[in-house]
């Protein structure tokens, strides 16, 4: 299953929106928050709880039918849909794209353009963000999405299989939608600590992981291993800090959003250049997550079988 939603997502990058389970996942999301109640922090607490657990279990129970029902059918045809489930899981060439969306136009000197393609990556306001600025960006959602779009979906695929990695993105899904202060104060507090319980670990593994590719992309593994841990900790999510701080030493760049934090505060701004070497470690990253995968999983299916 691994094989088939690793070369899926490589050779084909995102299915269209319309067969997309992470996609139906955010209209579900549209759908349960217009529901919700206006007034009342409790209230809304436990709703927005309500949706968070309702839409996991959904999505993590229907896929667990499919497939149980598909490989009494045909084992090949559970292999097949769970590969493909898993495919929806990763976004790896979906994520480089993004990035590369961005470069391009910096490179040719279109700050605009870069500013608009940079919407795909980050949720936060670009119109005054100058190039070096909208480059940390580019680089920090590299960062911070090898964990949320392959790292994370593997661990919890390696735990629970594939309704484990279908229900951490839809969980993860909810968390971009409504797990933020303001407005969403109370109704995404729910989506907002699970995200950041469930990603506990995967975050921690995949600051490693960029440290140890570090080397391997042409980058620096022991000002990776400082920035790590040094200053994992700047940004207000306890999970961010750590792919950022690491992918901030390996390329050699400062990563800043004004007004929260600066990681690398000695280095130098990025310039377009510095996504290419973020893509890079990205890419050699996820090779070696794979490899850990298959190190550890492997044997111990072995032993269980």
């Amino acid at each position: 299953m691994l094989a088939i939603g690793l070369a899926v997502d490589l050779a084909l990058g995102e299915p269209p929106p319309a067969i997309h389970p992470v996609v139906w996942a955010g209209k579900l999301g549209l759908a349960l928050e217009r529901l919700a109640p206006k007034r009342g922090a409790g209230r809304q607490l436990l709703y927005g709880g309500g949706m968070v657990f309702s839409s996991v279990a959904i999505f993590g129970v229907g896929a667990w039918l499919l497939l149980r029902l598909l490989a009494s059918w045909s084992p090949w045809a559970g292999l097949l849909v769970g590969g493909l489930l898993l495919k929806t899981t990763f976004a790896v060439r979906g994520l480089e794209g993004a990035a590369r969306r961005v470069r391009d136009p910096l490179m040719a000197g279109d700050l605009g353009a870069a500013r608009r393609e940079l919407r795909s990556l980050v949720s936060r306001d670009a119109s005054q963000l100058g190039s070096g600025l909208v480059a940390a960006a580019a680089v920090e959602s590299l960062a911070e999405n090898t964990n949320d779009s392959f790292v994370a979906p593997l661990f919890f695929y390696a735990l629970l299989g594939v309704p484990g990695a279908l229900g951490y993105r839809v969980l993860n899904t909810f968390d971009s939608m409504i797990g933020y202060r303001g407005h969403y104060e109370y109704l995404g507090k729910a989506a907002a600590r699970l995200d950041d319980l469930a990603n506990l670990i995967p975050a921690r593994f995949t600051g490693l992981l960029i440290v140890l590719a570090a080397p391997l992309a042409g980058g620096c593994l022991g000002r990776a291993w400082r920035l790590l841990y040094h200053e994992h900790a700047i940004t207000e999510s306890p999970n961010a800090g750590w792919s950022m701080a690491a992918m901030a030493g390996a390329v050699g760049v400062r990563l800043e959003k004004v007004g929260h934090y600066v990681i690398g505060e000695r280095l130098p701004a990025p310039a377009a250049s510095a996504i290419d070497r973020a893509i890079r470690l990205m890419r050699r990253a996820v090779v070696l997550a794979i490899a850990l995968y298959i190190a550890v999983e492997v044997p111990f299916g072995v032993y269980l079988a």
